[in-house]
């Protein structure tokens, strides 16, 4: 069954258009400023002085303008007051219009500078974004509307500030008889657990279309995230020895990185000539069955431990089958999104929200679901969150 268009559009079409000002009607305001104020200043009584107002043109300018604009208005204002000392006192060798002079000057030269600092601040927080945005499309791909007979859609909300990515993970491959879904949360969260995100995606596209059964895939995934941990203890151990005393080698904590960090993950496997999905599940919340006599927990009867812990594991990882029908979807999501708390320390509740919006098309239930958790939180959160829907499409 195609997608219509409307159907890839994460968000509802809203016709109206938000009011904006013209940015240059309000950076023509300070220059409005100056020129009411020399004016109204110089037709005033002796007793009345309004050029120290002049230093507000430059100090709007710097929250509308750049460095240069600002610097320009600073200039302008200067000249003003000038002008206006010059009418008035009949010169500027009066120590009242000197000081004015001098005072304004400070000012200005002050607001100057902020706004420089804050110009460098805005280039660096535009280089950040735009490395972010790098990695995201690199690292985090975005999944496909359409793949084999499964509709798609997904949602990625960071907690760090100016990331775009963080320690939560997806990934979908196509194998010979299906489709394979990951999705993942590594211990940790934001920019810190990126590199450990990055190994098991790297891993997972390596490995989705050669392992012919899910369970091999799952213990190839752990050994990949095993063998990296190990790396990390050895480094973390070399640095200790490097960094101990003269007397000796520095006392060993008893932690290490392979004791420190894991990452929860479940895999699925939607067969393209069946009517099932299978997953093992490794220490991840459940999924979610969507169908329109309610909502199913898929949770495993044999969970595995999260990914790194494999020794852990009982024995061969167990397959779980459950019905999944055309019509049917299946939300996947992390910790961060039914952890999220609001103001009040309580979870967010995802299963009664999803309850209300499941008739919705996947793209439009995962937007409603991203403005509600966000609205939840007051607008931030403290963990990486991530949200999957996949739909099982009718044959053509």
């Amino acid at each position: 069954m195609p997608l219509r268009q409307r159907d890839r559009d994460p968000r509802p079409r809203d016709r109206r258009r938000s009011w904006r000002p013209d940015r240059r009607a309000l950076t023509a305001l300070p220059l409005a400023l100056i020129v009411v104020i020399t004016v109204v200043d110089i037709l005033s009584p002796p007793s009345i002085h309004l050029g120290p107002l002049l230093i507000v043109a430059p100090a709007l300018t710097a929250s509308l303008a750049g460095a240069r604009a600002t610097f320009g208005v600073a200039v302008l204002a200067l000249a003003a007051l000038a002008v206006v000392g010059g009418v008035r006192e009949a010169g500027l060798t009066t120590t009242n219009i000197q000081t004015q002079l001098a005072a304004q000057l400070a000012v200005s030269v002050l607001i100057v500078v902020l706004r420089v600092l804050r110009d460098r601040h805005e280039r660096e927080l535009a280089r950040v974004r735009s490395v972010s945005e790098a990695a995201q499309r690199v690292l985090l791909r975005p999944l496909p509307d359409r793949i084999g007979p499964l509709h798609l859609a997904s949602v990625y909300l960071a907690a760090e500030a100016e990331a775009q990515v963080g320690g939560d993970l997806y990934a979908a491959a196509r194998t010979p008889t299906g489709t394979r879904l990951l999705v993942g949360d590594v211990r940790g969260k934001g920019l810190s657990s990126l590199g450990d995100a990055a190994l098991l995606l790297g891993a997972f596209r390596a490995a989705a279309h050669l392992h012919a059964e899910l369970p091999g895939l799952a213990a190839y995934l752990d050994g990949s995230v095993c063998w990296d941990l190990a790396q990390l203890s050895a480094q973390a151990s070399r640095r200790r020895l490097v960094g101990g005393s003269g007397d000796g080698p520095e006392e060993d904590t008893g932690t290490d990185a392979s004791s420190e960090s894991f990452i929860t993950a479940v895999l699925l496997d939607f067969p393209d000539d069946g009517t099932e999905v299978r997953l093992i599940d490794c220490g991840h919340p459940p999924p979610l069955l969507l169908r329109a006599d309610g909502i199913t927990p898929l949770a495993a009867d044999h969970p595995a431990p999260p990914l790194g812990l494999g020794e852990l594991a009982p024995g061969e990882y167990q397959v779980e089958v459950f019905p999944f029908r055309p019509g049917d979807r299946l939300l996947i999501y992390t910790d961060g999104v039914i952890e999220a708390r609001d103001a009040h320390k309580r979870f967010y509740p995802l299963t009664e929200r999803v309850a209300a919006w499941q008739a919705d098309r996947p793209s439009v239930l995962l937007h409603r679901l991203r403005r509600d958790l966000l609205a939840h939180v007051g607008g931030r959160l403290d963990d990486d969150a991530a949200m999957v829907v996949v739909e099982r499409l009718a044959d053509d």
